[in-house]
């Protein structure tokens, strides 16, 4: 994901930074401990299709 777009987009729920996790091609908001994915090349940000940070195979390290 670039840098520009990644910059330019935000959580749905709080508004806060996403970060990219280019491994399980998701973005994660850590203020809501939510993870969004990432469909075809388009990020999906809607807080109904998130899931919980406990609950992805997201391993932030």
């Amino acid at each position: 994901m670039k840098q520009l777009l990644l910059s330019a987009i935000a959580c749905p729920k709080c508004h806060g930074q996403l970060e990219y996790d280019k491994q399980h091609q998701q973005l994660v908001c850590q203020n809501d401990r939510l993870v969004y994915s990432i469909k075809e090349g388009i990020p999906v940000l809607l807080a109904s299709e998130a899931n919980s940070l406990n609950q992805s195979n997201c391993n932030k390290e």
